[in-house]
């Protein structure tokens, strides 16, 4: 049976060594009445400038962890891509359209090779399991990872004071453990959710 990976990462802006490149772009292409702080906000949500400033992980039942460096996002991606080999399936919520999407392009960017070409295909639930898709069947809505886990009686994973919207807030701060902690919450809620959508623990009616 393939080992499964269950993940999320938190992400923040592009750094210093990005700005000139984005002064051009935001010149050409900013929104009007858009500030350039607010450009740079955007990136974190997208890989081709944001920056992966942890990936938090946990593999079957093991308890989870998370892979982070300081200023070192390519010692991150590799450590991932390390244990990424050894996995099967990978789980994680909408980590098809955000967080495995994320993780590739900031591989490609920083020049570390992935040790596992994954299928993005849609419409299946493997090698690649997203919570978010298997709920919705695949339609155009969406749903939140702390409404899902709300719905099938799972506690929040959002703790006092954190949620995705403050991550780079509390970077600006220094809060690095507090981010840690939160993305390692969120792992170990993702992967309560799997099971009970996938029926784990649970007696067979039929």
């Amino acid at each position: 049976m393939a080992r499964k990976l269950f993940l999320d990462i938190e992400t923040i802006p592009a750094g210093e060594e990005s700005m000139e490149k984005l002064k051009t772009l935001f010149e050409k292409k900013g929104k009007e009445g858009e500030s350039f702080e607010d450009f740079i906000a955007k990136t974190s949500f997208d890989g081709t400038f944001g920056r992966i400033l942890c990936i938090g992980y946990a593999v079957d039942d093991q308890a989870s962890d998370v892979f982070y460096n300081e200023n070192n996002e390519k010692e991150t991606l590799r450590q991932f891509w390390d244990l990424a080999r050894t996995c099967g399936l990978f789980v994680g919520h909408n980590v098809m359209d955000f967080d495995l999407r994320f993780i590739y392009q900031r591989s490609m960017v920083l020049g570390v090779r992935p040790s596992v070409d994954l299928n993005f295909a849609r419409y299946r639930n493997f090698p690649i399991f997203d919570t978010m898709r298997e709920w919705t069947k695949w339609s155009m809505g969406n749903v939140g990872l702390e409404a899902l886990a709300f719905a099938l009686d799972i506690p929040s994973p959002k703790g006092e004071g954190i949620d995705g919207s403050q991550v780079y807030a509390f970077y600006k701060n220094g809060k690095i453990k507090d981010i840690l902690e939160y993305c390692k919450r969120d792992v170990d809620t993702t992967r309560e959710v799997y099971k009970k959508m996938t029926f784990q623990n649970q007696p067979t009616l039929f």
